[in-house]
C-alpha cells in the first residue's frame, strides 16, 4: 500500500509539473496545484527523494557501462569500429548528463515543496500559533508582488491607497521606488522591481552559467555604481635574509612591498525591448512574474555568463579566461593529452588549489574529450561522484563546471581553466530594474518592457586561475 501510495504522488506531482509547464508557468507551481488540492506535501517529498535515489543508480549504471564500452578499443581495433564506439561511448555520457539535469530539477522540486509548507510570516496567526486560513475571519494581507502586478498591467493610476502603500514600502527592509518618466503621468511611469522579484531574476540568470553563480565565484553587492577600487598585493618573491650578528638589516629598497589595484566600474547591460499585447496583460490568468522570468533572465543570463567568461576589459568586464595566467601550452592544436591537464593543475600554487572554491571550467564539448583520457597507469581522469551523497564528478580530484561560453578545443583557443574562483570577483550594483513604456506602442496596443543590470567582474590575482592554450597550428 505504501508503494502504490508514493507511486500516486509521482504520478500526480509529475502530472501537474507537466501542466505548470505548459501553461507556461515554472514546474515548481505543480506543488503548488498539489498542494492546494490535498495533495501530501510528505508523500510527495519522498517520493522525490525515491527518484533522486534512482536517478543516481542509472548514473552509476550508465557510467560503468560507457567505460566497459570505451575499454573495447584497442591497439588492433579498425578505425572504423573505433570511431562507432566512441559514438556510442558519447551518446552514453549524454545520457548521463540528462539524469542529471533531472536530478537537479528533482532537487529545486524539493525545495519548492518546502517554501510550499513553510509558514507565511505575513498571514496572522489565531491564539493557538497556528496561521488562519483564508476562510477565517481575520482578511490575508497585500501581497506586494501582486499589487505591483496590477500597477504594470493597469498603471499607479488604478492602485487604491492601501496598494500605494505596499508598492512604495514592498518589504520593511528593503523600500521600493515608484518612478514617472514624465511628471504627474503614471501611464508614461517606470517601476524599479520589488526586491524579492529581483531575486527571482537572479536565480534566472544562474542557469545560464557558473559566472553569476555566488557558489562559484566571489560576489559583491553594492548600492551605488561608484567606481570602486581593489588593493591588491603580490609579495610571494619576498623572503627575509640572514642578519650578522650586529650587521644592520637590509636597506637597500628591495624589501618594499608593491601594492597594486584592481578597479571596478558598473557597466549596465539591457535586455532590449520587449513588447507584450496588452491582451495577454489583462488576461487575470496570466503570470506576469513567470513572463519576466524567463524573458528577461534568459537574455540578461546569457550575456553575464558570456562577458564575465571571455569579456576582454575593453569598456566591458575581463572574463576570467582572459584574466587567467599561462599556465600549460598543448602540444597540439585539436587534441588534448592527460598529462597536460596535471602540468595544468600543478601551474596553480598549492596555496590556491586548497581553495573549496578551486575547480576546472570548460564546455560539454571539452568534457567529452576529457571523460576519454587517461593517466600512466591506465586510470580515467574523470571520476563520477558519489551516487550515495550527491558528490559531484570530478576531474583529478577536483570538482568542474560546464560553462558554454568558452572556446572549443581548436588552434590558440583557451579551452580549459582551472583554479581558485573566489579570486575572481562579480560586482553588481543594486538589484534588476525594469521600466514600462506605455505610450511609445499604445497605437499597436503593446506595451514596452526593457530591463537593466548593472555589473563588473575581474580576477585579482592571475597565478590563481590558470588557462590551458592550445598549440597555434
Amino acid at each position: 500500500m505504501k508503494k502504490l501510495v508514493i507511486a500516486a504522488g509521482l504520478l500526480c506531482l509529475a502530472g501537474f509539473a507537466i501542466i505548470a509547464l505548459a501553461i507556461g508557468l515554472p514546474a515548481e507551481a505543480g506543488t503548488h496545484v498539489l498542494a492546494t488540492l490535498g495533495g501530501d506535501g510528505a508523500v510527495v517529498a519522498a517520493a522525490a527523494g525515491i527518484a533522486l535515489k534512482d536517478l543516481r543508480e542509472q548514473q552509476a549504471r550508465i557510467a560503468t557501462n560507457a567505460r566497459s564500452k570505451f575499454e573495447e578499443i584497442k591497439d588492433d581495433t579498425p578505425e572504423v569500429r573505433a570511431k562507432e564506439i566512441e559514438s556510442e561511448f558519447d551518446a552514453m555520457m549524454a545520457e548521463y548528463d540528462q539524469l542529471g539535469a533531472k536530478m537537479e530539477r528533482l532537487k529545486k522540486l524539493e525545495e519548492a515543496e518546502e517554501r510550499s509548507n513553510a509558514p507565511d510570516p505575513r498571514r496572522p496567526r489565531g491564539d493557538n500559533g497556528e496561521q488562519r486560513g483564508a476562510g477565517d475571519d481575520v482578511d490575508k494581507p497585500l501581497d506586494y508582488k501582486e499589487v505591483f502586478a496590477k500597477a504594470v498591467r493597469f498603471g499607479a493610476s488604478s492602485l487604491a491607497a492601501e496598494e500605494r502603500s505596499v508598492l512604495m514600502t514592498g518589504r520593511a527592509d528593503v523600500p521600493t521606488e515608484l518612478r514617472a518618466q514624465s511628471v504627474g503621468t503614471d501611464a508614461a511611469g517606470g517601476y524599479t522591481v520589488p526586491e524579492g522579484f529581483s531575486g527571482e531574476i537572479d536565480k534566472a540568470m544562474k542557469a545560464w552559467g557558473p559566472m553569476w553563480d555566488a557558489d562559484i565565484v566571489r560576489e559583491l553587492n553594492t548600492a551605488t555604481g561608484n567606481d570602486l577600487p581593489w588593493p591588491t598585493v603580490d609579495d610571494t618573491s619576498q623572503t627575509g635574509s640572514l642578519k650578522a650578528e650586529n650587521a644592520g638589516v637590509t636597506d637597500d629598497g628591495t624589501g618594499d612591498v608593491v601594492f597594486g589595484q584592481a578597479m571596478f566600474n558598473a557597466y549596465v547591460y539591457s535586455t532590449k525591448m520587449v513588447r507584450i499585447p496588452i491582451e495577454l496583460l489583462q488576461d487575470s490568468a496570466f503570470d506576469m512574474e513567470a513572463l519576466l522570468n524567463d524573458l528577461y533572465g534568459e537574455r540578461l543570463g546569457r550575456t553575464a555568463n558570456s562577458v564575465l567568461t571571455t569579456g576582454d576589459g575593453a569598456n566591458k568586464p575581463k572574463g576570467i579566461v582572459v584574466a587567467a595566467g599561462a599556465g600549460k601550452t598543448a602540444a597540439s592544436a585539436t587534441a588534448l593529452a592527460s598529462d597536460e591537464l596535471i602540468d595544468l593543475l600543478h601551474s596553480v600554487d598549492p596555496a590556491y588549489r586548497a581553495s573549496p572554491k578551486c575547480r576546472w571550467q570548460f564546455n560539454d564539448t571539452t568534457l567529452a574529450s576529457i571523460r576519454k583520457l587517461k593517466d600512466g597507469q591506465g586510470n580515467y581522469l574523470w571520476q563520477m561522484g558519489d551516487v550515495r551523497t550527491g558528490e559531484p564528478d570530478r576531474l583529478l580530484a577536483h570538482p568542474y563546471s560546464v560553462n558554454q561560453a568558452m572556446a572549443n578545443i581548436g588552434a590558440s583557443a583557451r579551452p580549459i581553466i582551472f583554479g581558485d574562483h573566489s579570486r575572481y570577483v562579480v560586482r553588481k550594483v543594486r538589484g534588476f530594474t525594469v521600466i514600462t513604456l506605455r505610450e511609445r506602442y499604445a497605437e499597436n496596443f503593446q506595451v514596452g518592457m526593457v530591463g537593466f543590470k548593472r555589473f563588473d567582474g575581474d580576477l585579482l590575482n592571475s597565478q590563481a586561475v590558470k588557462a590551458l592554450a592550445m598549440a597555434a597550428s
